[in-house]
């Protein structure tokens, strides 16, 4: 992926700057679509990386006449990284999300790149409406942590039951260490991260009050303990930055005879 599909239209992040702003609960608003690519670069380490990395997993992983789903695809990063990358006949990316400002950007985007190698096809839809099909590959790329914890079992349970045998789903997410000192390390290291990246304390802190309550995360064994429950038979951690890390779980390939459906 190239610089400029990130960088199209990016804005500054400023949006905790102001102190006499009122902190409200975060929202994937018009607000947050204008400044999205500039907020999560320097929020999330690694992204850039985790993003060009599932491209070149996607160029690897996709089959022949089956769907890729991004769910959770805000401005499509991850969309455009496998649509550069995937050439298989009649394969389609399918990119889901529920806030339409996010998915405006996003087509404006892909009418500016567009012909891509892989289509894609933008859906605004919340991911308990969503129906995972043919699937040969299904990404979570910092979404999982948005969606309410009783919904998160029977999320990747379905996409289990829409991946093609021996299909595979990637999971990316902030972590919670379930050692408090190992907590208080990593959540210093992130807020160091972000400091030099340009951000103020004001900020941080005003940005982590916004996210309270949003933003969840779980401990890895919770995350492993999920994805097994679901039917995948290996689940391995290919990249960790701090505490956010991602993760490749597969299906049983349909030779094993296994079934969890």
């Amino acid at each position: 992926m190239s610089s400029r599909d990130f960088d199209l239209n990016q804005t500054r992040d400023r949006l905790f700057a102001d102190p006499q702003t009122p902190v409200a609960a975060f929202r994937f608003d018009d607000r947050v679509a204008r400044v999205f690519d500039d907020m999560i670069e320097r929020s999330v380490p690694g992204y850039r990386t985790i993003v060009t990395a599932i491209g070149l997993l996607g160029e690897r992983l996709a089959r022949p006449h089956s769907r890729c789903y991004d769910l959770g695809c805000s401005l499509g990063a991850v969309s455009l990284a496998l649509a550069q990358r995937i050439q298989l006949p009649g394969c389609e990316i399918i990119a889901v999300d529920n806030a339409w400002p996010m998915l405006a950007q996003m087509r404006r985007r892909l009418a500016a790149l567009e012909p891509l190698p892989t289509p894609v096809r933008p859906v605004c839809a919340d991911l308990a409406d969503v129906r995972i099909d043919n699937a040969s590959l299904v990404v979570l790329n910092f979404t999982l942590q948005f969606v309410p914890l009783p919904q998160r079992a029977d999320l990747i349970a379905r996409i289990h039951q829409g991946l093609v045998p021996g299909g595979v789903l990637i999971l990316s997410e902030k972590i919670a260490l379930e050692d408090p000192r190992q907590q208080a390390l990593f959540t210093e290291l992130h807020h160091a991260f972000k400091r030099a990246q340009g951000y103020s304390g004001l900020e941080i802190a005003r940005k982590r009050a916004a996210l309270e309550n949003v933003l969840v995360p779980e401990p890895l064994a919770v995350h492993r303990h999920r994805i097994e429950q679901a039917g995948f038979t290996s689940v391995e951690v290919w990249f960790q930055y701090f505490n956010f890390l991602s993760l490749i779980a597969i299906k049983a390939p349909a030779s094993t005879g296994q079934s969890h459906e």
